[in-house]
């Protein structure tokens, strides 16, 4: 009888330890998977590392902007909650914005805004200025010191995104309209990125290397 429950038992045995493994290793692979945020080729996502808040949180912004400051005031309520509840700021709470096209106003210098129109493209005003021509998002008026912006959320350590696969298809629109090419307009909006901007292939990918790295996530 012994030597017929041999290989059940074993067979259970190896289960069990095979299902172990599985639960641990989100816990194992964590050095593993920094390692891995590096990608051979021109992708650097190793900046992923920076992301080390007790708290973290990604914000998918996927919803066209219907006012100014638009997701930004999630993101700065977030924070806000966790300075006057817990009185936690970065580095002990991290924010991430994946950002794709209908967010790429957000992410864009003035020259780039103007150029290319991006107020009247992208139906954003700003109270009774029907079409701004800069960046309304990067940074708040001096009357409006509550406003969130770009760089006020960047000083608490708010890391901004950009999908690479919107800013093929946005340059591909823009060579089209403009009659330039492909090449020009894409190389013209990678440098046209708000310093600190992080390109990253996709913002899905990006949104899951985030949450793989202890992020909430919430949509935007």
């Amino acid at each position: 009888m012994s030597d017929s429950k041999t290989p059940r038992r074993s067979f259970l045995t190896a289960l069990a330890t095979a299902a172990g493994a599985t639960v641990l290793a989100p816990l194992l692979s964590r050095r593993e998977l920094d390692a891995a945020a590096a990608p051979k080729g021109s992708w650097d996502l190793s900046w992923l590392g920076q992301i080390k808040g007790k708290h973290r949180q990604v914000f998918d912004v996927v919803r066209k902007m219907d006012d100014v400051p638009g997701p930004l005031h999630r993101v700065d309520g977030w924070l806000n909650a966790w300075r006057d509840v817990y009185h936690l700021e970065y580095p002990q709470v991290s924010s991430v914005l994946a950002i794709a096209g209908g967010g790429f106003p957000i992410n864009v210098n003035d020259a780039i805004w103007a150029k290319y129109k991006v107020a009247e493209k992208w139906q954003i005003s700003d109270g009774p200025d029907k079409s701004p021509d800069h960046n309304v998002f990067l940074d708040a008026p001096a009357t409006e010191t509550k406003r969130a912006s770009v760089r006020a959320l960047q000083a608490r350590g708010t890391i901004f995104t950009q999908c690479n696969n919107a800013l093929t298809a946005i340059a591909k629109e823009f060579a089209l309209a403009t009659h330039d090419s492909f090449d020009n307009v894409y190389a013209e909006l990678v440098a046209g990125l708000n310093p600190g901007v992080k390109l990253v292939p996709a913002a899905t990918m990006l949104i899951g290397l985030a949450q793989e790295h202890g992020c909430a996530y919430e949509s935007v």
